[in-house]
C-alpha cells in the first residue's frame, strides 16, 4: 500500500470519527444521565483495533488521545491509555478473537471494565466520593458506554468494508 493509500485510508477513519466524535463531545453530554457519559471514543479506539490490528489501534488510539486531551479537560493520561488498548485489542483481536461484532463487544467490556477500574481507584484515592457513589456512577458509564457499540461498530465497519486491510492496495 502506498503512502498516498494509507493517508487516504486514515482520512477516511478520520471522517468516521467525525460523528462520533459530535454525538460525544456535543449531544450526549447534554442529554445524558447526571455524572454520567457514554465514552464513545474509547469504543471508536475498540472497534477499529479489533479491525485493523495492534499497530493501526496503537496509532488510531494516539490520534483519538490527542484530540480527547486537546478537546476535553482531564488528564493527558488518557493518550497513552488510549495507545496501549489499541495496541492491546489489536493484539487480543488477531490472535484470539473473530474480528466481528462480538469480538469488538467483548475487547468494548474488558477495556471499559479497565477503565472504570481505574476511574475508581483514582476516585477512592483522592478521596472524591464515597465507594457507594463511584461504584454506581462507574456501572451506569460502564453499561451506557456498551449500549453505544452496535453504532460505533457499524459505522467503522462500513469504514473498513470501504478501505481497511489491504483494500487500497
Amino acid at each position: 500500500m502506498t503512502r498516498q493509500d494509507q493517508t487516504y485510508k486514515w482520512f477516511i477513519y478520520s471522517l468516521g470519527l467525525f460523528p462520533i466524535w459530535i454525538l460525544d463531545a456535543f449531544l450526549l453530554g447534554r442529554y445524558s444521565n447526571p455524572g454520567t457519559k457514554p465514552l464513545l471514543l474509547v469504543l471508536a479506539v475498540v472497534v477499529v483495533a479489533v479491525l485493523e490490528g495492534s499497530t493501526a489501534g496503537a496509532g488510531f488510539g494516539l490520534g483519538v488521545g490527542i484530540v480527547w486531551a486537546l478537546g476535553y479537560t482531564g488528564s493527558s493520561a488518557i493518550i497513552l491509555f488510549l495507545v496501549l488498548a489499541g495496541m492491546m485489542v489489536g493484539m487480543i483481536a488477531q490472535y484470539a478473537l473473530t474480528q466481528g461484532f462480538l469480538g469488538s463487544l467483548f475487547c468494548a467490556v474488558i477495556t471499559m471494565a479497565f477503565l472504570e477500574g481505574f476511574h475508581l481507584l483514582w476516585g477512592l484515592f483522592s478521596q472524591m466520593a464515597p465507594l457507594s457513589v463511584l461504584l454506581q456512577t462507574a456501572t451506569r458509564e460502564f453499561c451506557t458506554t456498551l449500549l453505544w457499540t452496535p453504532l460505533v461498530y457499524l459505522i467503522f465497519r462500513a469504514v473498513f468494508r470501504r478501505v481497511g486491510a489491504d483494500k487500497l492496495a
